[in-house]
This record gives C-alpha cells, structure tokens and sequence, in this order.
C-alpha cells in the first residue's frame, strides 16, 4: 500500500503543474501596508493614471521579460484585477501578454486579499498533480531558469516532498534594481524568504494554496529548501514599492558586460528599459 502510494505521487510529481499568481493593482481588503478607508478609495488610489503607467512600464521592462524567457514555458501565470478596472486599461494589458500563452487575466470585486488570491489559484488548479505555486509582484523578475529548477528540485529531493504536506524552495541570490531613462540601476542582494523566485510545493492531497502562508515565516511552518543559484531575482525599486523596506540605496547604473548579463538571466533589456523611459 505504502509502495503504490509512493509510485502515485512519483507520477504526479513528474507531471506537476507549475501555477503563479500576480495582483495587478487589484483593489483588495487587506494586503497593503498603505491603507485606505473603503475600496472605492483604494480603487481610486491604484487606478490614477500617473500611477498606472508607472505599473505598466515598470511591468513591461522586468516582469513579462522574464516569463517570455522562461526556459520550461510548462506554467499557468495569473494576472488578478478589480472587476472595475479601466476598459482601456484592460485592452493594454491584454495587448501586452497577447504573445504568453501562460496569462490567464481574472477580473474580481473587492475582496479578501488571501482569499480571492486563493480562489483564483483553485480555480486553475488540477486534481492529482503536485502543485508548485509561486507569486510575482507587477514590478519583479525571476530568474529565466525559475520554473525549471523547482521542477528539478521536486525530482531531485523528492522523498522530503512525498513525506511533507508542503515544502517550500526558496532562491535567496538577486538584485533590487531600478529602471531609469539611462537604464538599469541595480546592486546584488543575498536575502531568504523574500517572496521573489520563491515557491511552495504542495501535494496532490493538499488543497491550500502558496496564498495560505506569509513568505518571511514560512519556514515556521513547513520544511524548505534555500538554494544560492546566482541572479535567480530582480526586486523592482520604485516610488510606489509598499513593503516599505529601505531597498535601492546604493544602486548603480549597469555596465554593458552586466546589461548582457541582466539580458541572459532574466530576459531583461537595458535597451528596452531605455526605450520606456525616454519617452
């Protein structure tokens, strides 16, 4: 009995299904350190227009970059928006995702952070595969090889993650970075737990989601695995970052030999960054 359980999830494993998620000025209840009195003041808040062409630059320069670049394509990449989004907006933002067959795009009335962000995870989710789930935010980057290397590591230890309910794999090796009119400001950074190239793993009989655990106490509840892959994430430096965190402070502008380094290990184009900020 134990062996053929052990031979299923084996199978499941090698056919398990790759699903992230992205909140792309989605007027939640709950989830952002910047407060506001009801989600019509949130909504209007995210959806000022200066504020959204900084999002969609911003998304357009680091974060699709990187999941054209993917190196296993294999993955289900869900963009979550306010039913109330603009119509024009929209229509951009299905413009540019119109080449990622991977871009599942939600619309959702004010809700729950968590537990919308859940629900569109399990609405794409399949039965009887492990389930590796990761988040991205709309000014963020992951490392080309990302979805390949969870998948690699699920194979590789796959007796920790047969004899756990979820375990977490986390990269702790990126960069914060700037987009600029002359270019890519960045400076490397070595930190765990994140939440950028950050996944868990859940299997087949586990039906929560990466939604149900905050990344930076994850390890209170689960086993993971930390691996210092080099440039594996690009944390995106703006005016609108809501974490708070003081990131950026000694940011340089790249070189040409780490621009084509910053192209290799994300898909991201210094020239392209030039391009949408010189305009």
């Amino acid at each position: 009995m134990l062996f053929s359980r052990y031979l299923y999830r084996r199978r499941a494993a090698r056919k398990a299904q790759v699903i992230g998620i992205c909140r792309f000025s989605y007027p939640a209840l709950g989830g952002f350190k910047t407060e506001h009195e009801t989600p019509q003041d949130r909504a209007r808040f995210l959806y000022a227009p200066e504020r959204l062409d900084q999002r969609f630059r911003l998304f357009e320069a680091f974060t699709l970059p990187c999941l054209r670049a993917q190196s296993d394509p294999d993955f289900t990449f869900l963009i979550i928006i306010g039913e109330d989004f603009p119509p024009e907006r929209l229509t951009q933002l299905r413009a540019l995702t119109a080449d990622l067959p991977q871009v599942v795009i939600q619309a959702y009335p004010p809700g729950r952070h968590r537990t919308v962000m859940a629900e569109a995870i399990a609405s794409v989710r399949q039965a009887g595969r492990y389930s590796i789930q990761f988040r991205l935010d709309d000014d963020d980057a992951m490392g080309v090889g990302f979805v390949a290397k969870c998948r690699k590591t699920l194979h590789q230890y796959f007796a920790l993650f047969q004899g756990s309910r979820h375990v977490a794999i986390d990269f702790t090796r990126g960069y914060n970075a700037r987009a600029e009119p002359q270019g890519i400001l960045a400076e490397p950074a070595n930190q765990l737990y994140l939440g950028v190239a950050f996944a868990i793993v859940f299997r087949p009989d586990v039906a929560l989601s990466v939604m149900n655990f905050t990344h930076h106490e994850v390890w209170q509840h689960m086993p993971t695995i930390t691996r210092t892959d080099p440039d594996m994430w690009v944390r995106g430096v703006n005016d609108h970052n809501d974490s708070g965190d003081r990131i950026g402070r000694n940011v340089a502008l790249l070189t040409a030999e780490q621009e084509a380094r910053f192209q290799r290990a994300f898909g991201i184009s210094a020239e392209r960054v030039r391009a949408l900020y010189g305009r």
